[in-house]
């Protein structure tokens, strides 16, 4: 199958700025703004970015749903971007109107919480979406090599080819040999939480993305074992794995750290992996398209992801 994309943006274009989860202060609103306008993009500012709902949301899940409805059947809109992440992208995957998505395709971007709305637009839109830096959590204080990532998938009309990390950080091998798939996924937690719904995640055939933030090995261990037990790293034909930060035990001093559940969890299955690609919470960090064709090549002692449109 191949999926929709949304056309490659050009200096002057207007992005939509949507919060589908957690709220800003006004501060950081206007931060946000004046990073995506300093990218030399014009900005459509929803109203989502200014509410505060509950205390960890930006309005009402009702209110958010129909914002990106509106962001998507807008012509003037050429593409969307998320405010930030937290908690709440789940909420709307009830409420969004899929078919008319389908009908208006564009570049969509965001990562952690965002992972529901990336799975649902590409499974139920047949939408590739693109895992990157949100302006508010990110964007304000992006380095050179964040922005020129996230820019070179943004206005690109050209495959992608070969992906490199930042300088001093190698993609290691887990598994070794060759793989090609469409690139799916996201945040594990978000991955996991979907399981068992008509959002869940389909793998068969695809190249599966996962990163993390903020988790004990333990709580990782449980979700890992959760995607074997429900066949979702069987049937995926390779892994890639990015960062997972701040998730060292603290609780179990000489217990397991991420990397042991690699060995135990991922590698028994003997899909092409690869590791510490350097997408998802950290700094600097790539922007991957999600929906496109990827390959991964790994051998012992070196690796490689090249991803393909």
């Amino acid at each position: 199958m191949r999926y929709q994309q949304g056309r490659a943006l050009i200096k002057g274009d207007k992005i939509g700025l949507t919060a589908p989860a957690g709220p800003v202060k006004s501060e950081q609103l206007q931060q946000a703004i004046f990073a995506v306008e300093e990218l030399g993009f014009k900005v459509e500012v929803g109203m989502t970015c200014h509410e505060e709902y509950g205390g960890y949301l930006a309005g009402p899940p009702k209110q958010r749903a129909h914002e990106l409805n509106w962001m998507f059947a807008n012509p003037e809109i050429k593409a969307i971007f998320c405010l930030r992440g937290g908690y709440g992208s789940p909420q709307l995957l009830h409420l969004l109107d899929y078919e008319l998505i389908a009908r208006h395709p564009k570049m969509f971007v965001g990562y952690s919480d965002i992972t529901a709305l990336h799975i649902a637009f590409q499974q139920k839109s047949n939408l590739a979406t693109i895992h990157g830096p949100m302006p508010a959590s990110d964007l304000i204080l992006a380095d050179d090599f964040t922005k020129t990532s996230l820019l070179k998938v943004l206005m690109g009309d050209q495959p992608l080819g070969l992906i490199n990390n930042p300088n001093n950080e190698e993609i290691h091998s887990l598994v070794p040999g060759f793989a090609t798939g469409v690139l799916t996924g996201g945040n594990l937690s978000l991955v996991t939480s979907l399981l068992g719904t008509p959002f869940q995640i389909d793998t068969k055939g695809k190249l599966l993305f996962l990163e993390e933030i903020g988790e004990e090995p333990y709580k990782i261990d449980r979700m890992l074992t959760q995607l074997a037990l429900a066949g979702k790293l069987a049937d995926a034909e390779g892994i890639v794995l990015g960062t997972w930060t701040d998730c060292e035990s603290e609780k179990y001093e000489d217990g397991f750290q991420v990397e042991d559940l690699f060995d135990k969890i991922i590698a028994p299955f003997g899909k092409p992996t690869i590791f510490n690609v350097r997408a998802g919470h950290c700094k600097p960090a790539l922007t991957l398209p999600f929906g496109v064709l990827a390959s991964i090549y790994t051998e012992e002692k070196r690796s490689v992801i090249d991803l393909k449109i």
